[in-house]
């Protein structure tokens, strides 16, 4: 196999079809895995789709003319490492219609998980940032075949990601990068629980408020001195209630 960089997977036009010939560039980036190499593999018919790359085995590889142990060992490395690829990538490289590197990234900023990718009707796809009616339909049709959720089970069974990183969550937080000042007493979480959420959800926990405070949390109890301050600065104050909703609790 030709040395360099790694090759961006060829895909089937249709998952299992080995006789349609590879119609587009996928983004796994397995590295040690070149253009010929890759051309090898679907001739030989050991490679007709994404999934069938992590089950490539050394004594497969071995066999193939011209390839000498450290080549196969760099592909079944790279091939191990092409797992902590994120979702956006992995969806990008199963190969659907109109989903290139772009919408692929907007999809999984809008759903966050594969599950809820699947179960979403015409209407949630078409309230995703630049999801229009042939990506919408074009989704829909796509995921009720069933060679195309069998790819994403076996895909999912070796190991790859089909959720967002978490950096790509806290990003969509409402309350990321928010300074918040938790006061009172909650009844459906404590104070210690809610400011861990707050943490996980990338905001801060202040303990007093200032012009700089973006919410206070205020449970039963509030003290009459930050409930004024907070009232003077004009900093929004939530009840439980509007915690919850603001929260999806």
């Amino acid at each position: 196999p030709e040395p360099g960089r790694g090759y961006r997977v060829v895909t089937q036009a249709k998952p299992g079809t080995a006789a349609r010939a590879p119609t587009r560039v996928k983004a796994m980036d397995i590295m040690g895995m070149g253009s010929e190499t890759v051309a090898l593999l679907v001739k030989k018919n050991l490679v007709r789709t994404p999934a069938d790359l992590y089950k490539l085995t050394y004594e497969e590889l071995i066999q193939l003319d011209g390839f000498k142990e450290r080549s196969v060992l760099n592909i079944l490395d790279g091939v191990e490492a092409s797992k902590s690829q994120p979702f956006e990538r992995v969806l990008f490289a199963i190969g659907i219609r109109h989903v290139g590197a772009t919408v692929a990234k907007k999809l999984v900023r809008h759903f966050k998980t594969i599950e809820s990718l699947l179960s979403a009707n015409r209407e949630d796809l078409l309230a995703a940032e630049e999801i229009g009616e042939v990506i919408a339909d074009q989704l829909l049709a796509t995921f009720q075949k069933p060679e195309w959720r069998l790819e994403i089970e076996r895909l999912r069974q070796y190991g790859l990601n089909f959720e967002a990183e978490l950096k790509e969550q806290l990003s969509d937080s409402p309350i990321s990068a928010k300074k918040i000042v938790v006061s009172g007493v909650f009844e459906s979480i404590s104070r210690n629980e809610l400011k861990e959420l707050i943490e996980t959800l990338g905001g801060s926990n202040v303990s007093s408020i200032s012009g700089k405070t973006d919410y206070v949390f205020a449970g039963e109890g509030m003290g009459p001195a930050k409930l004024k301050k907070a009232t003077s600065l004009g900093v929004p104050i939530l009840n439980e209630m509007e915690v919850r909703t603001l929260l999806n609790l």
